[in-house]
């Protein structure tokens, strides 16, 4: 097990106490929500706060963008959020531990047939404001027009409701938004992968150094592996 100095401990942990920021919007990382929320992140969080000696409390948004903005407020230790170039003014990320395939769901009889086909002009793409891929997409589409909404049942009622030609999403719930559009595909591939990491607030050295070393054990030791067996969680990779 990874050795917590006393000056990590503080960090993560002032007072005896691990806040836990938690983005609800990822439902592959959180299962359900409440006061005691399960899934991979918040078992994760708990184990972090087991090795420190403390208790655990969870502080719960709804979506990363609002976690991220927190980070100046010191109203977390850490966040289980994505890692985006955006939100690493404030924030400290450990190396990523899962991803999370990002693609696009396209409506019946599009004749978009590949991720590649989507960024020409004259498309447009419904996709949840704030989410990691939408960072992703602001960076690099050059041709495309992103129609942002609150939340992913937003981007989806502005897909079905607007005709758009495409909805940007993770994998796993483009498959259950499928289910919901009938004659809706996903396309195949992938336009981005979403890493999920382990964020401190910027001037937290010792606790970035040991959340680094963390997440390598974690991987390695096979713990969330079977944390992700444990919870049924399908369309998590692990970052080798």
């Amino acid at each position: 097990m990874t050795q917590l100095t006393d000056a990590a401990r503080a960090e993560l942990a002032p007072h005896g106490r691990l806040r836990a920021a938690l983005n609800e919007a990822n439902t592959l990382l959180i299962a359900t929500r409440g006061l005691e929320p399960t899934g991979v992140a918040p078992d994760l969080a708990r184990e972090l706060a087991k090795r420190a000696g403390a208790s655990v409390a969870f502080v719960a948004y709804a979506n990363a963008g609002l976690a991220a903005d927190a980070a100046a407020t010191g109203a977390w230790d850490v966040a289980f959020i994505g890692a985006e170039p955006q939100r690493a003014g404030d924030i400290t990320f450990s190396p990523a531990y899962v991803e999370i395939e990002a693609s696009y769901l396209v409506p019946p009889g599009s004749p978009l047939a590949r991720v590649d086909d989507v960024d020409r002009d004259g498309v447009h793409i419904a996709t949840a404001a704030r989410a990691a891929y939408t960072l992703f997409l602001q960076r690099t589409l050059r041709h495309a027009a992103l129609v942002e909404a609150d939340g992913l049942p937003g981007a989806l009622a502005r897909f079905v409701e607007m005709k758009l030609d495409a909805l940007a999403g993770l994998k796993p719930n483009l498959m259950a938004d499928a289910a919901r559009v009938p004659g809706s595909r996903v396309l195949e591939g992938r336009f981005t992968a979403v890493q999920q990491s382990i964020g401190v607030p910027r001037a937290r050295a010792a606790a970035a150094v040991y959340l680094e070393a963390f997440v390598k054990e974690i991987t390695s030791s096979g713990l969330l592996r079977d944390l992700i067996a444990r919870h049924r969680v399908e369309g998590l990779s692990l970052v080798k």
